[in-house]
């Protein structure tokens, strides 16, 4: 049998501060229900003044390892950081992170693929589990309340704090990471994006002026009909290739940017309520730290995921999406 790779712990940290849609609607200007009605989200968590990414994500890891036993932490040999919010441009922030868990000298590195980041997190993850034999530390975290512009209800209204984190460990039973699919279109690399601060357009005076060093979102429809588009055929295309259907689903987390769109597959789908994972109207959109957030919520609010089906969807900024197909 090839060797093969499973989720043996989940955790994730949201921070305690509670933005309700009442105080952003009075700084933007809008009606009472407005953020609601058109993007799903009643709350969001946003960080501490005090509080970088990388404090979220030890929060988060420290969750995940608390959960294991000394047997399965010791074998980890990697930590991935999915974040597009790192403490600094240099150095990569993971490293600081695995240092603060005390997992030891292991691998550690950032990974940027903003919205699908922990999904391709888990595609490194997982071939690195099943090559080496060792486990490795998945974390999605960001700090986008840093990152959005408060006069712009696009990006204010939606975007918000949080870290979601996994260990993958190698699968000696049936539980298992089934099954992948990733893709990208990067003639739309301009439609959400943060214009300053890298190497095209570095930092200047008038970064700050122009507002160029927060999140802007170009197109936005353009960003809708991919991630429905995109999200929608890549779920199809793994129950196709292992034989499932719809029903044999038991739980679908999409990655959380706004309910219209996770509505939109939903449908398209076909897949029920009671089979879809939404997390939105709580915590808003933290971008790659969306799902695994939600996993672990399920997971903690008691639900039984043993011996059960869970596919994984997301698409965002780069344009990037994936998919994946868990049997816990």
């Amino acid at each position: 049998m090839e060797p093969a790779s499973r989720i043996v712990a989940t955790g994730s940290y949201l921070p305690e501060r509670v933005v309700e849609n009442p105080e952003l609607e009075a700084v933007l200007g809008l009606d009472p229900g407005w953020i609601e009605q058109r993007t799903g989200v009643v709350r969001r968590r946003v960080a501490s003044a005090d509080q970088a990414v990388s404090d979220l994500a030890i929060a988060a890891g420290r969750a995940v390892l608390d959960q294991v036993t000394p047997a399965e932490r010791e074998p980890i040999g990697t930590l991935i950081l999915a974040t597009s919010t790192p403490d600094h441009l240099l150095p990569p922030t993971a490293p600081r992170v695995a240092f603060e868990l005390g997992l030891g000298p292991v691998a550690a590195f950032d990974m940027a693929v903003a919205c699908s980041g922990f999904l391709y997190g888990l595609q490194v993850a997982d071939a690195l589990c099943r090559t080496q034999g060792r486990s490795v530390l998945l974390i999605a975290a960001n700090l986008l309340s840093r990152r959005t512009n408060p006069a712009d209800f696009g990006t204010a209204a939606i975007f918000a704090d949080g870290a979601g984190a996994v260990l993958v460990g190698p699968a000696d039973g049936p539980a298992r990471i089934v099954d992948m699919e990733l893709s990208s279109e990067g003639s739309g690399w301009d439609q959400l994006l943060i214009p300053d601060g890298g190497s095209r357009y570095p930092f200047s005076s008038s970064s700050l002026e122009e507002g160029r060093h927060l999140m802007r979102i170009n197109n936005g429809q353009a960003v809708f009909r991919y991630a429905v588009e995109s999200m929608t055929e890549m779920a199809q295309t793994l129950l196709q290739r292992n034989g499932l259907l719809v029903t044999d689903i038991d739980l679908w987390i999409p990655h959380q940017a706004n309910t219209r769109i996770i509505e939109s597959v939903r449908t398209r789908l076909g897949f029920s309520p009671d089979q879809t994972c939404i997390t939105l109207p709580e915590y808003g959109n933290s971008s790659a730290a969306t799902i695994p957030t939600a996993l672990d919520q399920q997971i903690r609010a008691g639900r039984e995921l043993s011996d059960q089906w869970v596919l994984l969807t997301t698409a965002g900024a780069g344009l990037a999406c994936g998919a994946a197909l868990l049997r816990m």
